[in-house]
């Protein structure tokens, strides 16, 4: 049996896909995620939006482009994603 870590055996990272609103930092972005819940009582779907600081070594993602992000180790207070890939530009 073998007491070695692979990336395999690694649990799989958080992806989200989410539109830039903001690139003003230098590698840095600010990604905002919508998804719908449903109400609790009322039972209609509702728009829930969560904003996630990622790092972006190149600077090529501009404001209103959607992006892929995935869960990373801590790079500074608020930044604990990077980005992946830029999956449509802005128009």
């Amino acid at each position: 049996m073998s007491t070695e870590t692979t990336t395999t055996d690694r649990k799989l990272r958080k992806e989200r896909v989410g539109i830039v609103t903001s690139d003003k930092m230098s590698k840095s972005i600010t990604v905002t995620v919508e998804r719908k819940v449903m109400h609790p009582k009322y039972g209609k779907f509702v728009k829930r939006s969560s904003t996630f600081m990622a790092h972006d070594e190149k600077g090529d993602a501009h404001v209103g482009d959607t992006v892929r992000i995935a869960e990373t180790r801590p790079m500074s207070k608020l930044k604990r994603w990077r980005l992946v890939e830029i999956v449509e530009r802005a128009k």
